[in-house]
């Protein structure tokens, strides 16, 4: 990367004018112009069961009468409104909210 020596802003290449500034000034030569990119390779882990991570409560589904649901919570209103609280039933996967 070159600067300018009358205004210190950087050079910019112009195909076959050599580097230019936005304030005039050309300096002449020969502009290469090279393209490096390195590429990072992600490795994805497939998951075949569902880790539970969430806390299990006692809680009676609306769907299915089982007495077991995860619990969590998502803050889905402003910031000074309490959370929202899920439950997720352990026994058919029914999911269902509570506002209190």
């Amino acid at each position: 990367m070159m600067f300018c020596p009358k205004c210190k802003s950087i050079l910019l290449p112009k195909p076959g004018k050599g580097l230019q500034c936005s304030c005039g000034h050309k300096q002449e030569g020969v502009v290469t112009l090279k393209e490096h990119a390195k590429i990072k390779t992600a490795k994805v882990e497939v998951i075949e069961k569902e880790i539970n991570i969430n806390p299990i409560v006692e809680m009676d589904c609306p769907k299915c009468m089982h007495k077991h649901a995860q619990f969590f919570e998502v803050q889905t209103r402003a910031a000074d409104e309490p959370a929202t609280k899920f439950y997720k039933c352990q026994g058919c996967g029914h999911t269902w909210r509570d506002y209190k």
